[in-house]
């Protein structure tokens, strides 16, 4: 079985343009690819993830990746599954990210002697001129194609601002960049990009000749692995300062049954014909299955020895009710008022709830709140100082455990 075929086998692929093209290109590790992350946060995300597997898996099969960083597109902001516009970000901000997203990359991607390249698109964008854009690029784009894109007709209903427009035609750009200077003959992208990565296909066509190869591919699950990267409490960071590893291993271990072997298949590098086994599994073997998924996927993003103790720590959790790598939230004077602080409070500050009406809804309506083993249904619920001297857990529903401790 060929790399292409592999990744046909994890469900991978969703669509793809030049389909026998492609598959010879991947097969023969001769295709030079790229994906965009456009740095909108100091840290990658689980959204991210499904991008960065594939490029490891391919790079191993001898393709080489580029990472592109979107420094220049960043400055617009993708509208793709926005209902509102992206926050401007500041140069500096700007920077700061696309440096934390290269150290992070680096446990994926191979970086040393010219085994894969990252390049930020800021060195080309920032340095276009508008008329000679417009002149280049704009007479091979038809605006109403253009808006029969999904990622626009999302955005109709309340408004695309001319800003994000201009992003379709940015990314296009990209690709011509890419395949004109890097040899970049292979893009990849989420299912939601299929419309801007069309056009940066079409744009290389028709500029250098139908026979330019230039092609495409879209990933089944980095639209949706974006929406697998959420919680209630906000996104799971790779960046371990922003959901350490113990969340990060619990995240994955409390998967719906019905995605784990799913999540095994697409994300994790273990063998085909093991996880063909795990097909047939139920019942308790699926918290079996569950633990493989935490443990391979945190060890890919932290290490095996944080895995290790991370995988630990949870069973230990849950045997024995207690954790040293529990996640913590240490409190201070400032978080008391008049000596006490509410369980709202808590919940809000632990990260366990986004605001304090969730917070109130999962302990009233819900009744998922227990301090200590004990269950607490009175939003109203306040602890002294004195509490926190010794263990202070708060369990959100069955399996989401959090410590507080005195600064």
């Amino acid at each position: 079985m060929g790399i292409y075929e592999e990744l046909q086998a994890r469900g991978l692929i969703a669509q793809v343009t030049d389909e026998d093209r492609v598959r010879e290109l991947v097969n023969a590790g001769k295709a030079t690819f790229y994906i965009g992350f456009d740095p909108t946060a100091d840290s990658l995300h689980v959204g991210h993830f499904m991008a960065l597997c594939l490029m490891k898996r391919l790079q191993e099969a001898g393709n080489k990746p580029i990472a592109l960083i979107g420094g220049g597109t960043g400055y617009i902001g993708d509208p793709s599954g926005r209902t509102d516009m992206r926050s401007m970000m500041t140069p500096q901000q700007i920077q700061h990210n696309c440096d934390c997203f290269k150290k992070q990359m680096s446990r994926f991607i191979d970086f040393s002697e010219g085994k894969a390249l990252m390049v930020n698109n800021a060195d080309w964008l920032l340095k276009l001129n508008y008329i000679d854009l417009l002149r280049e690029v704009g007479p091979h784009f038809s605006v109403n194609r253009m808006l029969t894109a999904e990622c626009y007709k999302q955005r109709m209903a309340k408004g695309l601002s001319f800003l994000e427009f201009n992003y379709m035609i940015m990314q296009a750009y990209d690709f011509y960049e890419l395949f004109q200077n890097y040899g970049c003959n292979l893009q990849f992208g989420g299912d939601d990009q299929w419309s801007n990565m069309l056009a940066g296909t079409e744009l290389i066509r028709r500029k250098l000749g139908k026979d330019a190869s230039a092609m495409t591919i879209t990933l089944l699950l980095n639209s949706e692995g974006k929406k697998m990267g959420k919680t209630q409490s906000g996104a799971v960071w790779l960046d371990p300062n922003k959901t350490s590893p113990f969340d990060f291993y619990q995240y994955w271990r409390n998967v719906a049954d019905a995605d784990v072997l799913k999540c095994i298949r697409m994300l994790t590098f273990l063998p085909l014909e093991e996880i063909d086994k795990m097909d047939s599994w139920e019942g308790a073997q699926l918290n079996t299955a569950k633990e493989i998924l935490a443990f391979e996927l945190t060890k890919l993003v932290h290490g095996e020895e944080e895995a290790t103790k991370a995988q630990e720590s949870a069973r230990a959790l849950f045997q024995k009710g207690n954790a040293e790598n529990m996640p913590t939230t240490a409190l201070t004077d400032q978080d008391f008022t008049d000596g006490s602080i509410g369980l709202l409070t808590l919940l809000v500050k632990g990260g366990l709830c986004k605001s304090n009406g969730e917070a109130r809804r999962l302990v009233a309506t819900d009744q998922a709140v227990a301090v200590n083993d004990q269950k607490i249904t009175d939003p109203k619920t306040s602890f002294s100082k004195d509490a926190f001297q010794d263990t202070f857990v708060v369990k959100k529903g069955k399996k989401v455990f959090h410590k507080y401790t005195l600064a």
